[in-house]
């Protein structure tokens, strides 16, 4: 898709959530906006996917956030859709909801309120979560003789475990923003009122960056999540042997020694 066609798609009125671009920021934001509990849709999973991809081809942007409004995130899917949905559709979900975790650009995603099912799922896929305290996260497909279907015990037992994932998954309990910091979930865990600053600064934290390194290390740091410590070393090495031919590392070395602030340019 052409940057034209891609500005014209993003400027399309999508059905449960918008789209909103910061240019001068390089930031662009998926805001989820069904209130009040901005319950996902089972169409809106395959839109947001070509949204987070359009995005991820986007000149303007350097980094993209997911968020919602009003006090919680999402509740979860449209249980009516579940019935109602294909084979073939349902098939699709979890390649739809990884979208975040495909982006070459580092994805943030702000919670607060009820992040259940596949809003914690959707969650999980991308690279940064803010919690509010008011955050509740949840896999509660069991209330409904179900399990999680877009990666959620999946992604969820990468990052905390078989126990705590049992926990979470099997008994379908809710733990705080708080408790999901310490057990490593959450990035991290600010007061309701300071979201959106903490979602400010780590989004002007990330375009600091070279965004080649960053997107060199996310691809890395994924690729090697099931790699034996042999070949993730191994890759480390031959990712960072490209790098350093690039013209960001060279400004990045020339800035240090000059004392200045690097300006890095995708190169």
């Amino acid at each position: 898709m052409t940057q034209p066609a891609i500005k014209d798609f993003l400027a399309s009125e999508f059905d449960g959530f918008e789209v909103q671009i910061d240019a001068d920021h390089e930031r662009a934001d998926i805001v989820l906006n069904r209130p009040p509990l901005n319950v996902i849709a089972m169409s809106q999973r395959e839109v947001l996917r070509q949204v987070f991809e359009a995005l991820d081809a986007h000149d303007d942007v350097r980094v993209i956030v997911l968020r919602a409004e009003g006090e919680h995130f999402s509740s979860g899917g449209d249980i009516k859709g579940f019935l109602e949905a294909s084979p073939e559709h349902v098939s699709k979900l979890a390649w739809n909801v990884a979208a975040p975790a495909r982006c070459e650009k580092p994805v943030i995603v702000a919670n607060r309120g009820y992040t259940f099912g596949v809003g914690f799922e959707l969650s999980l896929a991308c690279d940064f979560r803010l919690a509010s305290e008011t955050t509740r996260y949840a896999l509660p497909e069991q209330n409904l003789g179900q399990i999680p279907g877009s990666g959620g015990s999946a992604r969820l037992q990468k990052i905390i475990g078989i126990t705590r994932t049992k926990h979470m998954v099997m008994r379908a309990k809710r733990i705080t923003g708080a408790q999901a910091l310490e057990w490593g979930i959450a990035t991290e865990c600010v007061p309701d009122d300071q979201l959106e600053a903490a979602t400010r600064s780590l989004v002007e934290e990330l375009r600091r960056f070279s965004p080649l390194a960053q997107r060199t290390a996310k691809k890395l740091i994924n690729d090697n999540e099931d790699s034996p410590l042999s070949v993730a070393i191994e890759m480390e090495g031959h990712c960072y042997s490209r790098l350093r031919s690039s013209n960001d590392f060279r400004e990045g070395v020339e800035a240090f020694h000059a004392k200045r602030k690097a300006v890095f340019r995708g190169e």
